[in-house]
């Protein structure tokens, strides 16, 4: 088994209306929690709360508040999963992109 991290994108600040919240529970329950793919999933909050740390030089280290990136689209939850293979993951990757009604980034974990 290999783990996969699936990305929610967003491109507002809208989180799930009740119904794309009750469809991801039963994409949870179902489809990930059941059938053992399940390791771990969250929501993020707005980009405007990030704050970076850049710890990398000798001095101080340097603070900002914000997103790393200005983009358009970003992170607004994610899963961990844990599946057979790629194929798997894809295809639980478009049952989550459904299930929330956003595009979803599927991403090996080394």
């Amino acid at each position: 088994m290999a783990q996969y991290l699936m990305n929610v994108l967003s491109d507002g600040v809208d989180l799930a209306n009740p119904e794309e919240e009750a469809a991801i529970d039963l994409f949870n329950e179902q489809e990930l929690q059941a059938k053992g793919h399940w390791v771990f999933a969250n929501g993020l909050s707005a980009p405007s709360n990030a704050t970076v740390v850049d710890a990398r030089g000798q001095g101080e280290p340097v603070i900002t508040d914000g997103p790393y990136l200005e983009s358009k689209e970003y992170v607004i939850g994610f899963w961990v999963i844990e599946a057979e293979d790629l194929d798997v993951a894809l295809r639980l990757a478009t049952m989550g992109s459904k299930a929330c009604n956003r595009k979803v980034e599927l991403r090996p974990v080394l």
